[in-house]
């Protein structure tokens, strides 16, 4: 056998074999965003369980409630019937609305941050589009959004009268994430580098630098403002 054609079969070979490599490669990817879909998607199912678990138990009690503020009533004694009305207005809104995006991943994150948010005492807005931010793998979509989120709800720990506004939508080709978060003093001329106030030194800065870091491996950009009394954080990833 010629030595040509032993290189043309040795050049097939190499072919064949770079092909199974990547298409091996591939079908893990694939394996791999189906099980991370389907772990999100259990996720959502028991969160959502949960919630109807809330409002169903609140539901059945109602008709109790309401029976109690109407003996307070009859009674004369508003201020008890207040104080009662109150305490279950509080317990209705511990009952936390749950944010359906048509995302999985989204809708976990999403929920988990927000209502921890809520949980510490921070008033919450958030508008969200239906979004799927294809083009990123999981993981990375994942790192990004929940160090957005975090980082806002380390800051407003800080502030006499938290606020969080979320926004995810799309403008001009690019699948846009805003976090705001309201601000007592201006941050970005203390700290322009937006190192963390842990304690430790290594993690300062390190939920900033990797949200740069994504957004730039998809060829997006990112950016860290101050308006309007809010610090306010802004990742653009193209469609």
């Amino acid at each position: 056998m010629n030595t040509k054609k032993l290189q043309a079969e040795y050049d097939a070979l190499s072919e064949k074999y770079s092909r199974v490599l990547s298409e091996k490669a591939a079908a893990e990817y694939e394996l791999s965003e189906l099980k991370a879909n389907t772990e999100n998607t259990a996720r959502q199912d028991e969160e959502i369980r949960g919630l109807h678990e809330s409002v169903r138990g609140i539901k059945h009690d109602m008709r109790n409630h309401l029976m109690v503020i109407a003996s307070y009533l009859n009674d004369g004694d508003t201020e008890a019937a207040k104080e009662y009305t109150s305490k279950i207005l509080d317990k209705l809104n511990a009952v936390q609305s749950y944010v359906e995006t048509g995302n999985s991943l989204m809708n976990h994150i999403l929920n988990e941050k927000l209502n921890a948010a809520r949980g510490k005492g921070i008033a919450v807005k958030a508008e969200i589009e239906n979004l799927s931010f294809a083009g990123m793998e999981s993981i990375d979509f994942s790192a990004l959004l929940s160090n957005m989120l975090d980082n806002a709800i380390e800051a407003s720990e800080k502030e006499a009268s938290p606020e969080m506004i979320i926004s995810v939508s799309r403008r001009r080709g690019y699948e846009a994430i805003l976090v705001k978060n309201r601000i007592s003093r201006p941050v970005l001329a203390d700290n322009p580098d937006l190192a963390t106030a842990k304690p430790d030194s290594s993690a300062h800065g390190l939920g900033v630098r990797q949200i740069r870091s994504i957004c730039e491996k998809y060829g997006g950009l990112s950016d860290f403002c101050e308006e309007g009394g809010y610090f306010c954080a802004v990742s653009f990833i193209p469609v």
